[in-house]
């Protein structure tokens, strides 16, 4: 990666304490004595500002508009077709986008629009847990699929794969790219090999792309749609500003779905719990500023997060060789193994909140391939990771030679 000029502020660590934050506040549950000064780290949120063009931008626009209902503009919807066009190769259509209150109402609004009660859903586990809730709520099929963890790295369990989309009642594989929790950027042979089994089977794909933008150095994201036509023919595509440029709060999720009878599909279930679909006024604003004039402060919030990589790697191997950090191909969430010592999932919580005074988001509350990982969330000051390396140092002395 080409050297970043340095033009936005991502060193100011911010107290975010009594403002609402989950993350904060949850913090402050799981530990009472909690020191001042600590940053959590669980929850896919970033402790960064805002990108400034952002900020600006939604002040005039208050300026402008009146804050009632409020409907896409073109210029939305050019900005956010755009944005895949330049960034990922393929070309949806402004009609295919459906706008959501959020990436979880969709996917959830996805399994009932594609799938009856009592049928399956695939999941490659450990895995995002609301994909699992949504299925399990709604009165569909889990079917587990566990990622192949050997040697360091995963992969997928392509043979138990195809079994399961070979099961009569299987009809639909939520696809998690790049995947949370492990951090994999499935290469474009793995989403090739995926899409002809889910083709072959005529298992429907919803493609979760929240992470798309949040890509490491050495990496490359393939969207499942730019694959081909059958592949965007077979796909509900799932992708938000809200992770890239620190936006969770505006709800925005932006949907594209190009076969028309799975579209209207969508449309009608999301219709029942979602209607009227419109999005706050302010967050169709928020969307396209971020997707037009925020790529500087992407690239240079890329390179931070490059940079707490490689710190964060290099302190593991040298100070604490028995925590291994799985390769953190993309998104901005660190899968840490700490199995090596032991430790049942419970007492590894206490440990990290109570004696180290780090919260992470437990590996168990991912599914049961979870247990004895944290997942850590690296878009931070670099200065507070290293603080908190050096706690967590402090916490495992006692635990080396067991």
């Amino acid at each position: 990666m080409d050297k970043i000029q340095k033009i936005y502020d991502f060193e100011t660590i911010l107290d975010r304490s009594g403002t609402g934050s989950v993350k904060w506040e949850q913090m402050k549950i799981d530990n009472t004595g909690v020191e001042k000064g600590i940053v959590p780290f669980s929850i896919a949120d970033m402790e960064f500002k805002n990108p400034p063009e952002i900020t600006e931008g939604l002040k005039a626009c208050l300026d402008e508009i009146v804050l009632g209902y409020q409907a896409p503009t073109e210029s939305y919807e050019t900005a956010v077709t755009s944005w895949v066009k330049r960034r990922y190769g393929w070309e949806p259509d402004r009609k295919w986008l459906i706008n959501s209150i959020g990436v979880i109402n969709a996917f959830c609004c996805g399994i009932r629009a594609f799938v009856r009660e009592g049928e399956g859903v695939i999941l490659m586990t450990p895995v995002y847990p609301p994909f699992a809730e949504g299925i399990s709520r709604n009165g569909r099929k889990l079917l587990r699929c566990p990622l192949i963890y050997q040697g360091g790295e995963y992969r997928i369990n392509f043979e138990l794969l195809e079994q399961l989309a070979k099961e009569p009642d299987c009809r639909l594989l939520i696809l998690c790219n790049p995947h949370n929790p492990v951090g994999r950027v499935w290469t474009r042979e793995e989403i090739e090999r995926i899409g002809e089994i889910c083709l072959e089977n005529d298992v429907f794909v919803i493609s979760d792309e929240v992470h798309c933008d949040l890509v490491m150095e050495g990496y490359t994201f393939t969207s499942f749609a730019s694959v081909s036509e059958k592949f965007a023919d077979n796909c509900m595509i799932c992708i938000s500003p809200g992770k890239t440029f620190n936006l969770a709060g505006i709800k925005s999720g932006c949907i594209f779905v190009k076969n028309e009878e799975k579209r209207t599909a969508l449309l009608e279930e999301m219709s029942k719990v979602l209607h009227p679909n419109w999005l706050p006024a302010l967050s169709y604003r928020a969307v396209e500023i971020a997707y037009t004039q925020c790529d500087a402060w992407m690239e240079e919030m890329l390179s931070v997060i490059n940079e707490n990589k490689r710190q964060l790697v290099k302190f593991l191997k040298e100070r604490l060789p028995r925590v291994h950090a799985v390769e953190m191909e993309g998104s901005y969430l660190q899968w840490l193994d700490f199995r090596d010592y032991g430790w049942d999932a419970r007492e590894q919580e206490r440990i990290m909140q109570k004696e180290a005074q780090l919260f992470f988001d437990e590996g168990y509350k991912f599914g049961e391939e979870g247990e004895g990982f944290e997942r850590m969330n690296m878009a931070c000051p670099t200065a507070v990771i290293l603080k908190a390396l050096e706690r967590l140092e402090e916490a495992l002395k006692k635990w080396e030679f067991s």
